[in-house]
């Protein structure tokens, strides 16, 4: 996930290096509430390309209990996520390095009760999209979970917005796109995660929870 694009940035405080995602600030809240109401009680989380880190200290806020991993690719992005857990004052293991494209990158990790990813895959290389779905299947305890958040197409009842982003993002890089769902969920399926619950959210964003 090399190409991942730059933080869009609201604010920074230089100081403490927190950045702020006028995305995630939109979104942070009624994401976390679906965490809340879904991840079981003590959960082990890896968050997948954790960005500015808002949306696991959401999270985290409205449930003490998870113990969150934050990852991502980008060393600016994993100063940002340490920088909000010093702020709001966590016992958190530190950010870590991590590129789902790499080959067997979950075989030291885990195992994890849950993996939550929010507005990765419509930005990445498809590849990141088939790293994640593998290295799930060896990081994700049994009965563990897997929670995406994002746009998708749906053929024919694709809502126009994602249709016009994913024509956006293919302008800016070939190879991002909105991914069409049966396909993600194809994917998943394909590793052992072919329970799928769907939740519509604001935007046209889904919030899926895929189970073995």
């Amino acid at each position: 996930m090399s190409d991942k694009p730059p933080i869009a940035l609201e604010d920074r405080d230089a100081k403490k290096g927190r950045l702020f995602s006028p995305s995630a600030g939109r979104n942070k809240d009624v994401i976390a509430d679906v965490l809340a109401e879904t991840l079981a009680k003590n959960s082990k989380v890896l968050e997948i390309a954790s960005g500015t880190g808002e949306h696991g200290i959401a999270a985290i806020e409205k449930r003490p209990d998870l113990l969150w991993q934050f990852s991502d690719p980008d060393a600016a992005s994993r100063v940002s996520q340490q920088a909000w857990i010093e702020h709001v004052g966590l016992a958190l293991t530190s950010p870590i390095n991590l590129d789902v494209t790499a080959t067997n990158w979950a075989s030291r990790m885990g195992p994890y009760d849950a993996i939550f990813c929010a507005n990765m895959i419509h930005i990445a290389p498809w590849a990141a999209t088939l790293g994640l779905a593998n290295g799930a299947s060896a990081c994700v305890a049994e009965g563990g979970i897997i929670c995406l958040y994002g746009p998708f197409l749906e053929g024919e009842d694709s809502a126009p917005s994602n249709l016009d982003f994913d024509q956006s993002l293919k302008s800016r890089n070939p190879a991002w796109g909105v991914r069409d769902l049966a396909s993600v969920k194809h994917i998943f399926a394909k590793h052992g995660f072919n329970q799928v619950t769907r939740r519509d959210m604001p935007k046209n964003n889904l919030f899926l929870l895929l189970s073995r």
